[in-house]
């Protein structure tokens, strides 16, 4: 939400206003991101969660919203609760993620007349400490690494030697993945937290999968150059996954 604020703020000033970058070459932290992406030793992620759909007594996606979202802005709940009801639609049909599927949730979660149409110039996040740059194939890379999401081409590729290297990766650490790409490739000029959060919950739904709580995935600031926030991004949504599936175990009281 701070990111989301911070957009529109510096959407609002003029060009001339505040203070000057430094000097230099600026820093484009959507290639940073893809250098990290691809030495992140994803294999090392937690694992507890396990595979196989869960489906708990409630949605914590869902409950979420109506609790925080709601509590800043009644219209901004339900553009984001009408999106959540379109994700998983198209989830139950196996829907490939990509742009296209993105903007049609963001056009709910922006509440426009149409689509939002993928970024022309490069974009700022947390009060500008980062910029993510534009090419003519930012749209394409984003769209390749979505894909990556799948069980099928989810594997570990770049995750180092051993083992392990080219296991498909535990669907929490897909799921994470795909928040990240969204975060840092930064496809539309408002609400992109929110798109991260949809394409993770998505990942998740396409495999059955709906978790009871989410507070850990839309309360948290992640730096594009850490490996680490990248692993402990993974580590949140295997934590609640686990939780949600020893919860949806437990007898009725």
């Amino acid at each position: 939400m701070v990111d989301d604020i911070a957009e529109r703020l510096a959407r609002s000033l003029p060009a001339s206003g505040g203070p000057r970058p430094p000097a230099g070459p600026a820093v484009d932290h959507l290639a940073r991101w893809l250098a990290v992406r691809e030495t992140v030793a994803w294999q090392e992620a937690s694992n507890r969660g396990g595979e196989g759909p869960v489906t708990p007594a409630r949605d914590g996606a869902a409950e979420d919203i109506r609790a925080f979202d709601r509590a800043l802005d009644p219209a901004r709940a339900e553009g984001l609760l009408a999106a959540l009801e379109r994700l998983r639609a198209d989830a139950a049909h196996g829907t490939p993620l990509d742009f296209a599927l993105l903007r049609g949730w963001q056009q709910h979660v922006l509440g426009t007349a149409r689509p939002p149409e993928f970024r022309t110039l490069p974009a700022f996040a947390k009060r500008g400490r980062e910029r993510y740059g534009i090419a003519p194939d930012t749209r394409a890379r984003l769209d390749a690494c979505l894909a990556e999401s799948a069980e099928s081409a989810g594997r570990a590729d770049s995750a180092g030697s051993g083992e392990d290297a080219g296991a498909p990766l535990p669907l929490t650490v897909r799921a994470a993945r795909a928040y990240l790409d969204v975060c840092f490739f930064h496809p539309f000029d408002d609400g992109n937290a929110r798109s991260a959060f949809l394409a993770l919950v998505f990942v998740l739904a396409r495999e059955g999968v709906t978790l009871d709580s989410v507070s850990l995935l839309r309360r948290v600031t992640l730096q594009a150059d850490s490996a680490q926030d990248a692993l402990s991004l993974a580590n949140y949504v295997d934590v609640h996954l686990a939780e949600t599936r020893r919860r949806a175990a437990a007898p009725a009281s």
